[in-house]
């Protein structure tokens, strides 16, 4: 089993909502390709409005694609609401990072600017989900070897 040091819960569980609150908010309009290209033309214009780039024009792969990402996160958001756990913080921290990091490396190569508001949140949500998990992780290395609990059923 992995050993997992999870964070306190109350507090815990209230940034794993507000994170999947966040996430459904603002990809529901990516799920399906009818509300997808409202949500292009808005993000275009509020871009361009704000001297930031517009995206570039809509075509069928970017569109599978955003609803791709859209139908999975909207998924992902329902479940941290429906049933939040510890370990789906760790996860979701996780997966931010990820997120953070492709779209560092869009930024870097010429995509609109107004990505870096988007940047900006998922850097935030990613340090407030992971830095509970390597703090308490730290904090038990320096106990000692007693350990935490491990991630199953019992420790969630």
């Amino acid at each position: 089993m992995i050993r997992l040091f999870v964070p306190a819960p109350p507090a815990y569980l209230r940034v794993v909502r507000a994170s999947a609150w966040y996430d459904l908010v603002v990809t529901a309009g990516f799920a399906t390709p009818w509300t997808y290209a409202l949500v292009h033309d808005a993000l275009s214009t509020w871009g361009d409005a704000l001297g930031m780039g517009g995206l570039p024009e809509l075509d069928p792969m970017q569109t599978l694609y955003a609803n791709l990402m859209g139908s999975v996160v909207v998924v992902w958001a329902v479940l941290r609401l429906v049933r939040p756990l510890s370990s789906h913080g760790l996860f979701d921290g996780v997966a931010r990072t990820l997120f953070a990091a492709w779209q560092a490396y869009a930024l870097a190569h010429g995509a609109t600017r107004l990505l870096w508001l988007f940047l900006g949140v998922e850097v935030a949500f990613g340090v407030v989900q992971l830095v509970p998990w390597w703090w308490n992780r730290h904090a038990r290395l320096l106990d000692g070897p007693a350990g935490g609990p491990t991630l199953n059923a019992a420790s969630r």
